[in-house]
């Protein structure tokens, strides 16, 4: 099968059911991607992951093209964005045009309101698989619980946390480095 009709495909098919915006597309993008195709390490697609998250625009999106891009430059890019949006902008379309025959719909309520837990559910399984792959531990955690807090509490730009961690990172690394250098007089 063609590569650029298989990735729009699939990320047609994972734009077109999912619900819950681009977190919980996740663990879909990863099955089809990673698991199944093999089309992308997991190392790199959690660290495409952390890229698309802190780029702006829309995670699904982002990922789409990191993806895409990974895949077949920047054709495979254009592919994989237009199978990931093209469903919302039909669905949303559809939706525009018969919003009115619907809108105070019992059934149609009852159904949304079925589906919240199903999305927190979608939006939480790749949180402990992405925390798993990026070597979280008990020595670590505190730096994951401390960012939700600042950003959940206290309302720090994610920004802010992403640029700390970052720098934090980059300092940790250094120190590491230069404890383990041999002594020069040696």
């Amino acid at each position: 099968m063609n590569v650029y009709f298989e990735a729009f495909s699939i990320f047609f098919k994972i734009g077109a059911f999912t619900i819950g915006g681009g977190y919980a597309m996740v663990p879909l993008i990863e099955n089809e991607i990673v698991t199944k195709r093999n089309w992308i390490a997991k190392e790199d697609f959690i660290d495409l992951l952390a890229i698309a998250q802190s780029s702006p625009g829309i995670l699904a999106v982002n990922i789409s093209i990191f993806i895409g891009y990974r895949l077949k430059g920047i054709p495979g890019s254009i592919v994989t964005a237009l199978g990931t949006v093209l469903p919302s902008f039909l669905i949303i379309l559809a939706i525009a045009l018969f919003f009115h025959n619907f809108k105070d719909n019992t059934v149609v309520e009852r159904i949304f309101k079925g589906i919240r837990p199903a999305v927190v559910a979608l939006i939480a399984a790749p949180t402990f698989s992405m925390a798993k792959s990026a070597h979280i531990n008990r020595y670590n955690v505190w730096i994951t619980i401390l960012s939700a807090l600042l950003i959940w509490l206290l309302g720090f730009s994610p920004i802010w946390i992403i640029i700390c961690a970052g720098l934090g990172g980059y300092l940790y690394g250094k120190w590491k480095t230069g404890k383990q250098k041999p002594d020069a007089k040696q």
